[in-house]
């Protein structure tokens, strides 16, 4: 296995080692024991029929059999096998759910990672599917392979020392060919599984992505004349992904094939062998019983792991995606060529739940006293693969300043606004600010209470201060009139408000945030005027000693700012402070309301 690939898979073993290790170990033991007990049930069993019909032949032998001692062992392990396979599916399947929760959890820090949030966004799907495909795909890593390795290597052991005691050779024979045979066949299924097993992940993403396009879009593909191409392209998934099920379903039935002719041959060969060893004398019948129903038992853990090697392949595809975003220390930005930015370090949604702006958890030493922000010779692409929107930016803010970033489209306006709010990390250059919020004409609003919208900016928040930020806000008076108050449902997206309610509720969630900078893009963009003036007004009015950045096109937001910042083509090309006739005119010149 290569450095890369063994890296990516002690991402992904590390949380299951660190969350629930004891569990984890308990329940493939548990399932061992489950496993050894079956076996010894069924053989003692057989042990005991046998030697009691050899026992009934003759009078003098049946007064002097013992009937209590087997029957009761053979009691003790129904009642043994019953409560630790039980136990096994207790153990096993809460161990992994806790694994799974701990691995979605570090997903969702990885994804807060600075630029991370921004890629999504491109692809939004990629998030569901990482955070329910893929991830429930991780299960069969334990579930389906771990604990059914460890069980089947226990019935191997068990097997080899019942009929090493018979004959050490059998023993060891029975238990090496069990352990070739049985982990032989999972690993050859493994291998001819993957491509097929790859290409039904990526068969079932297109089928989901292509369905989804052609619900929520057949309107503008049916005005573009495209609806036909789309029902092929959504036909076309769909039998890539039965040919992908098809190719599957042939390599169980032939592992299932496999699995029963290593029985049978394991099963033959023993019946030879014990044959052999009775006819020397060696053995008893009970004991030649025994011997059988032990091999006839011990292949079967052995094919339990048929659908762990099926599922391998997919479980790797699932470890190669998450692996780069599950590691905190291990997604670090790359190094700038000249300076440092320190980690953005995941704090609680912010009031709009657009982003989240803590570039730094505690202000750097190099940030002296009375600078909010400071940049130097920024390079920046607002995607990775991207090419630079930022060409050498160096721009200095002082606590309680407020500037706007003004500028055509294209001239890297939102960029610099995601740098400084840490979602985005520059290629060059220095980089360091004060804990800032982020709020867009894009308000995010989930299918939940009023109140809990708004507690996503500040969990702790009581109905006082959600009342205090609404009535901040000019929302409190529409928000009385609904006969549920704050325990009024929004539908999936905020439906149920207006577009300038879900701005203003917006607005409440920024004054809810305890940050002293703000980093406001087009906060009444697609709003009228009256609604956008007041929304202006009341953010300048609760902004106070605060820092304010604001990114705009729009005079009327421009009007906040003391200091215009113009850029053009990824560069600063002027610095305007009010009262210069500079500044007048570029205000001037940005659109009128």
């Amino acid at each position: 296995m290569s450095t890369a690939r063994k890296d990516r898979v002690s991402l992904i073993l590390r949380p299951f080692l660190a969350t629930q290790p004891r569990a984890l170990l308990l329940g493939a033991l548990l399932a061992a024991i489950t496993v050894l007990t079956g076996m010894a049930l069924l053989g003692l069993s057989g042990w005991f029929i046998t030697a009691t019909a050899l026992a009934g032949a003759n009078v003098a032998t049946a007064f002097m059999f013992d009937v209590f001692m087997p029957s009761a062992g053979i009691r003790l392990l129904a009642v043994g096998r019953t409560a630790s396979r039980y136990g096994e599916r207790l153990v096993t399947h809460d161990a992994t759910f806790a694994v799974l929760a701990a691995l979605r959890v570090q997903l969702f820090r990885g994804w807060a990672r600075a630029g991370a949030a921004r890629e999504l966004l491109m692809r939004p799907s990629r998030v569901l599917f990482r955070l329910t495909s893929d991830i429930d795909a991780l299960e069969s890593l334990y579930l389906r392979l771990v604990v059914p390795a460890m069980a089947a290597l226990g019935a191997a052991v068990l097997a080899g020392v019942v009929l090493g005691f018979m004959h050490i050779g059998l023993g060891i024979a029975l238990a090496v060919w069990l352990v070739a045979s049985g982990w032989g066949i999972a690993f050859v299924v493994a291998r001819r599984a993957r491509r097929p097993s790859v290409q039904r992940a990526h068969a079932i993403e297109v089928l989901r992505a292509r369905a989804v396009d052609l619900v929520a879009g057949q309107s503008d593909l049916i005005m573009a004349g495209r609806i036909d191409a789309q029902r092929a392209a959504l036909a076309d998934a769909d039998r890539r992904l039965a040919a992908a099920d098809l190719a599957l379903n042939r390599l169980e039935a032939n592992a299932g094939a496999a699995y029963g002719m290593a029985g049978t041959i394991s099963l033959v060969a023993v019946l030879l062998a014990v044959g052999v060893l009775v006819g020397e004398g060696r053995i008893g019948a009970p004991a030649a019983a025994l011997a059988l129903l032990v091999a006839l038992t011990a292949v079967e853990p052995f094919a339990a792991m048929r659908r762990g090697a099926l599922d391998a392949g997919r479980t790797w595809l699932a470890v190669r995606r998450l692996a780069p975003r599950m590691a905190l220390d291990d997604m670090q930005s790359k190094p700038f060529t000249s300076g440092s930015i320190a980690p953005s370090a995941p704090s609680a949604p912010t009031a709009s739940s657009e982003s989240v702006g803590a570039a730094l958890s505690n202000a750097p030493a190099s940030l002296t006293s009375g600078i909010a922000l400071r940049f130097h010779e920024i390079t920046a692409a607002p995607s990775r693969a991207g090419s630079d929107v930022l060409h050498g930016v160096s721009l200095r803010i002082d606590v309680g300043e407020r500037v706007a970033l003004i500028g055509p489209s294209g001239a890297g306006k939102s960029t610099l606004l995601a740098i400084a709010a840490g979602e985005l990390t520059p290629r060059s250059g220095t980089a360091v600010m004060l804990p800032a919020c982020l709020l867009t004409q894009r308000t995010e609003l989930f299918q939940d209470s009023l109140r809990d919208n708004l507690r996503l900016a500040d969990p702790s928040a009581d109905d006082a201060r959600l009342w205090h930020a609404l009535e901040a806000a000019g929302l409190a008076p529409d928000i009385r009139t609904a006969a549920a108050g704050l325990d009024m449902r929004l539908g999936e997206g905020g439906l149920g408000l207006s577009g300038g309610q879900s701005r203003r509720l917006a607005l409440a969630r920024l004054l809810l945030r305890p940050t002293d900078f703000w980093l406001l893009d087009e906060p009444t963009e697609a709003l009228d005027t009256e609604i956008a003036r007041d929304v202006l007004q009341r953010l300048a009015q609760h902004a106070g000693p605060r820092t304010v950045l604001i990114a705009t096109h729009l005079r009327r937001e421009a009007a906040l700012a003391d200091r215009l910042v113009r850029m053009e083509a990824g560069h600063i090309v002027a610095d305007l402070r009010r009262g210069t006739p500079g500044f007048e005119a570029a205000l001037r010149a940005l659109r009128p309301d």
